[in-house]
């Protein structure tokens, strides 16, 4: 799981920013198996929720100003 998150995060900005813009589950796979490499049970239990419920536009926007910003996806970890 940690060779997944650090090849998740190690994609050159575009990319991530592309993935993003198309849908926004690229973002919630990768928060919930940031939270589950940390063993964040709060971060585990919202990224389900995020998940679940297709996450929400707010949250969208935000990792795609993040992304342009630091170059990384927003999340509490």
């Amino acid at each position: 799981m940690k060779n997944f998150v650090k090849a998740l995060e190690d994609l050159p900005r575009i990319v991530k920013f592309i993935l993003v813009l198309i849908g926004d589950i690229f973002a919630n796979i990768y928060r919930l198996c940031k939270s589950i490499t940390k063993g964040n049970i709060l971060g585990i239990i919202l990224a389900i929720i995020l998940l679940v419920t297709g996450g929400f536009v707010i949250l969208w926007i935000i990792d795609l100003v993040t992304i342009i910003i630091n170059g990384n996806i927003w999340w509490i970890d």
